[in-house]
């Protein structure tokens, strides 16, 4: 890309120049027009500095025109030609005035200031003349004339118009126009709005410059190969340095203008900026992947069937397109993928066919349960339409439930003959059995929420760091984005958030949340609260607190209390859509042991009650026996995750406690929470409460980061390097008791709790023993009781929870570092 001649030897130019070498026109548009009653006369008695202008007109894919001779007779492309209607090809060749009369005084303001030998650019004015005028001078640099690109006349050209505009803003392009005799380049304002640079750059000598060096030569042999060889286009992709010194990603394309003896005269092109596409097509790529690890990794069977039209009529057969390696242990077939319904299980087909179908035609989700008659397993099932319906499929998530379902028979069965050989008694044994029945179920659905929770926590920390590095990066300048990238990036982050809330909710209901209970005194925590409630049940609900005097205190949690109450509240206002009334009350409860007998679970003794009662519509018993299920919910859809009471119900159940419900259709209901007395005079466990700004530290203080997954591991040590710390890293306990005795300039152990072979709390007792002065800090998704005692946290322990924001663990870590600086 130098500004040296090129070479005489060029071959001449190809037929496809709207001229040939002798001047005859080429172009259908030209060919088809009478010359001889147009003051220009025929193409080949034109003179050359015509004849180039023509070809300019001619070769541009916008509206264009150009005036010459003292009638200033027309010559026009074919993008323009449509935009005259009737007028062509009339127009061609004729004067100026006479192609558009109708606005001759308006445009003669611009042809005699462009004849004057200025050039005119009207974006849009009042008269709705758009386009860019420049003087046409002959070989003596005299004004001959002028050229228009861009052209639009309001009214005629209107739709054109409208196109061309839209394609300049839509290009992202910086468009170059390289005058190849003087080096001379001219540059449109995508040159600094992309890259940074002013637009005086005007030599080409400077934009080779900032290519890349490693790609500087190709690009420049590629380009004088095409001028010096005759050729036309070019197109070529290198590194172009931007003005803060990072590279962009540049495709750039060009083409060479030639006169009618195949000189090369000028060379136009665009550049466009990839970079952006491929960030985003390395993101698409980790995205992908992320789900395939989830798509291979989970038990659950999971697969994707599309419905085909068959013999039976339209949408009467569908074919599994995707299936998981855990779709062959939950349904016991193997290599679905490629298969037919009709021709796995064609005697009960039609069943599968006509559940799916209406899933696929309603849109709406489903849940059941049915036996596949092939293998005989009973399988517990989710549908739901992937959209845009017209892809014609469902997804189907699914997990073997046979031998829950065999047990479940064989308790059905147990308690007919229980029924039968017994005649006294049968209500209360009943009773039991249900409560029983009931303590069993939500205790295996809180182990699979828990162990869900725990890998979803570890998917979710990989993300919520990825996203909190980028934002970093971006801030600094090191990863480039626009407006919109950044709102997409901010709209993921809240997305964390919200699926982080929602696995916070399942640890809840699972018992496996750790817990801080303290000496409480409800009456305090209700009346401390009431600001808070009131807001939150709007002005159609009054509230009424009746509190008892001498209440003892309680040992629980304030924080998941305080949660519990508003949780209550919040679904007491929503049975109330026309006001009420909303009461709390406390008081000192003794449960006995006939009744703890008929609760599963529940210790008799002295406990302190909390109730929430609403006046509103009240649940059936049905609704009441399952209204501590997860996710089950009587709102409509959207307002709500069924894990509100759900959360409620583990948190008590995690505390000692016991939950019941009091409720009629149409007399509202009662919600009454009994909570563990205190008894000992312990003093308030205290925490480490991170603050809301970044706490950095430097390389004088090192870190071991210990996760036996390696994307947690990695964004972690990324995360706490960002802080200015120096790290080392570990994926297991060996590897890190090996540091630990090779770098004693390590200060604080930061550790995954649950990691195979040594869990996070056994390598910190051996990492203690060796270094006493060592600060642990514990992360995990789900404590498996490594460092909690029966949902306590443990004395002394420090554990943050995943997912994790970087201001979080910049808080805490710093709090360690410093106490171990001041013992």
């Amino acid at each position: 890309m130098t500004t040296s001649e090129p070479s005489p030897a060029a071959p001449p130019r190809s037929t496809t120049a709207p001229f040939a070498p002798d001047g005859a026109a080429l172009v259908p548009l030209l060919q088809a027009q009478d010359w001889s009653r147009s003051p220009l006369g025929e193409p080949r008695a034109w003179p050359e500095a015509l004849r180039l202008a023509a070809t300019l007109v001619l070769d541009s894919a916008a509206p264009a025109w150009l005036a010459w001779g003292e009638s200033l007779a027309l010559v026009y492309n074919e993008a323009c030609a449509r935009t005259l209607g009737d007028r062509h090809p009339a127009a061609l060749g004729a004067p100026l005035a006479q192609a558009w009369s109708g606005r001759r005084e308006q445009l003669g303001a611009i042809v005699d200031e462009v004849l004057a030998g200025r050039a005119v650019h009207r974006r849009e004015d009042a008269d709705g003349i758009v386009g860019a005028f420049a003087p046409l001078r002959d070989a003596q640099g005299r004004v001959q004339g002028l050229i228009c690109t861009g052209w639009s006349l309001d009214g005629e050209l209107h739709e054109a118009a409208e196109r061309y505009r839209l394609a300049r803003l839509a290009t992202n392009d910086a468009i170059w126009d390289w005058r190849i005799a003087d080096g001379h380049v001219i540059w449109n304002q995508a040159l600094h709005s992309l890259f940074g640079h002013a637009l005086d750059k005007t030599s080409a000598e400077w934009w080779i410059e900032h290519i890349h060096p490693d790609d500087r030569a190709r690009i420049d042999e590629a380009i004088h190969a095409v001028i010096e060889g005759g050729g036309t286009g070019w197109v070529g992709e290198y590194r172009f340095r931007r003005a803060d010194g990072s590279y962009a990603e540049i495709f750039d394309r060009g083409t060479v203008l030639r006169d009618a003896g195949g000189r090369a005269l000028r060379m136009i092109g665009a550049m466009l900026d990839l970079s952006e596409r491929i960030a985003t097509g390395a993101a698409l790529r980790e995205s992908e992947r992320l789900f395939r690890t989830l798509f291979e990794s989970i038990d659950e069977g999971f697969c994707v069937i599309e419905f085909l039209d068959g013999p039976h009529g339209p949408m009467s057969d569908y074919v599994h397109v995707m299936a998981n390696p855990a779709y062959a242990a939950n349904a016991g077939i193997e290599n679905v993928v490629g298969q037919r319904v009709r021709d796995m299980v064609p005697l009960e087909a039609d069943g599968w066919v006509e559940i799916y179908r209406r899933v696929l035609l309603s849109g709406e989700p489903v849940r059941f349960e049915r036996t596949l008659e092939r293998t005989g397993r009973y399988l517990e099932l989710a549908a739901l339409r992937i959209e845009p319906p017209e892809r014609r499929q469902v997804a189907v998530l699914f997990q073997d439930g046979t031998k829950r379902h065999r047990a479940e028979l064989a308790l059905r069965e147990l308690n007919d003959t229980l029924e039968r050989r017994v005649a006294e008694g049968v209500e209360e044994r009943v009773r039991i059995e249900g409560a029983l029945r009931q303590a069993q179920k939500m205790e295996a659905v809180g182990q699979l929420t828990g162990g869900i929770a725990h890998d979803f926590n570890n998917m979710l920390a990989v993300v919520t760091s990825a996203l909190e590095l980028l934002g970093r990066r971006v801030q600094d300048g090191l990863a480039p984005m626009d407006a919109r990238a950044l709102q997409y990036a901010e709209m993921a982050k809240g997305g964390v958030r919200r699926a982080a809330q929602l696995t916070q909710r399942l640890l809840a209901f699972s018992r496996q949340q750790a817990l801080r209970p303290e000496p409480l005194s409800l009456n305090q925590l209700v009346a401390n609260m009431s600001e808070l409630l009131q807001h939150a049940l709007g002005g159609n609900v009054r509230l009424e607190t009746v509190l008892a005097g001498g209440l003892w205190r309680a040992h629980v949690d304030a924080n998941q209390l305080e949660s519990a109450i508003l949780n209550l509240a919040v679904n007491a206002r929503d049975a109330m859509p026309d006001g009420g009334r909303l009461s709390i009350e406390t008081a000192n409860a003794h449960l006995d042991e006939r009744y703890a007998a008929a609760h599963p679970g529940l210790a008799p003794g002295q406990y302190v009650m909390v109730a929430v009662s609403d006046t509103g519509s009240g649940m059936s018993q049905d609704v009441v026996a399952r209204a501590f299920d997860p996710f089950f919910t009587t709102k409509e859809v959207g307002r709500g995750t069924g894990l509100g009471l759900s959360q409620v119900y583990g948190f008590v159940q995690q505390s000692g406690g016991h939950v019941k419900i009091y409720s009629e259709p149409g007399q509202g209901t009662t919600v009454k929470l009994y909570l563990p007395r205190h008894h000992e005079a312990a003093g308030v466990q205290a925490g480490v409460v991170a603050g809301t700004g970044v706490v950095y530290g430097d390389a004088s203080d090192v870190i071991l980061v210990v996760e036996d997954e390696a994307a947690v591991r990695t964004l972690s040590a990324a995360m706490l390097a960002e802080l200015g710390y120096r790290v080392f890293e570990a994926d297991g306990a060996a590897m890190a008791l090996r540091l630990l005795d090779s770098h004693p300039e390590i200060a604080l152990l930061f550790t995954d709790v649950v990691m195979p072979d040594m869990n996070g709390r056994e390598l910190a007792d051996q990492a203690l023993r060796r270094r006493p002065d060592l600060q642990v800090l514990f992360t995990t998704g789900y404590t498996r009781n490594a460092v909690v005692h029966k949902g306590i946290l443990e004395p002394g322990v420090q554990l943050i929870g995943k997912p994790f924001t970087l201001a979080d663990l910049a808080a805490r870590v710093r709090a360690l570092l410093d106490r171990r600086a001041t013992s």
